[in-house]
């Protein structure tokens, strides 16, 4: 729906032209979005748009950074880095679906990925990481997070169910909640090789094991069975 034409196209804001852009691609796809459509929905000429965001290209990052902003959660004085890594993975995970086209997400250079790993450097600098070492996991868990987020866009439920199997073991596909524990599984995996890298350089004191899932349990009793 378009808005009421401006009595100068020029008064628009940059603000004004993102936060139409984003309504365009929340309720039709990013495909929807172009300088016309938007300009359409505000009420002006395409011109001022140009003159305020430049090109499609441009106003295409915008959405990104609008969708992304503030991504990180805000960490705790006592929380130990992997445990803020897991649930920083999570929040990451779930701001990922709000922006949903992978157009907008899996463009590594993005500054919202930049910001959003600050808190989590900093905690492993305070937990025995040098810095590069602390850039590197950030980036390692980024990366990780951001392509199953690309992927999970085009997952498909399972045509058909054989029994009971691991979680994603189904060559026919996931469902929803197979896809939240290959995820948890996917980032777990990846902190806990990180944590052996750093290795007796760390500062942190040994981490009780984790408890085994079902999964898991089953399975060591299936080894031990003649």
């Amino acid at each position: 729906m378009s808005k009421p034409s401006k009595s100068n196209d020029f008064e628009l804001h940059a603000d004004e032209i993102v936060d139409a852009a984003v309504e365009i691609f929340q309720e039709a796809g990013l495909d929807a979005v172009s300088m016309r459509s938007v300009s359409t929905r505000l009420g002006v000429s395409p011109v001022p748009l140009y003159s305020r965001i430049g090109n499609r290209d441009a106003l295409v990052d915008a959405i990104a950074d609008r969708l992304l902003e503030d991504l990180a959660p805000p960490s705790n004085e006592d929380e130990r880095w992997d445990d803020y890594a897991l649930r920083w993975s999570r929040e990451l995970r779930a701001r990922l679906g709000q922006a949903r086209d992978s157009r907008l997400i899996i463009w590594h250079g993005r500054e919202a990925y930049v910001e959003a790993s600050r808190p989590l450097a900093r905690l492993m600098r305070h937990d025995g990481f040098a810095t590069d070492a602390a850039v590197q996991a950030c980036r390692l868990l980024i990366w990780a997070t951001v392509g199953f987020g690309a992927v999970e866009g085009g997952v498909e439920p399972p045509s058909s169910r054989r029994g009971r199997s691991r979680p994603g073991g189904d060559p026919g596909g996931v469902d929803p909640a197979e896809t939240d524990t290959l995820f948890d599984l996917h980032i777990r995996y990846l902190i806990e090789g990180i944590a052996r890298d750093l290795g007796a350089t760390s500062t942190l004191p040994p981490r009780n094991p984790a408890p085994k899932t079902s999964t898991e349990t089953a399975t060591k009793k299936a080894r031990k069975r003649p």
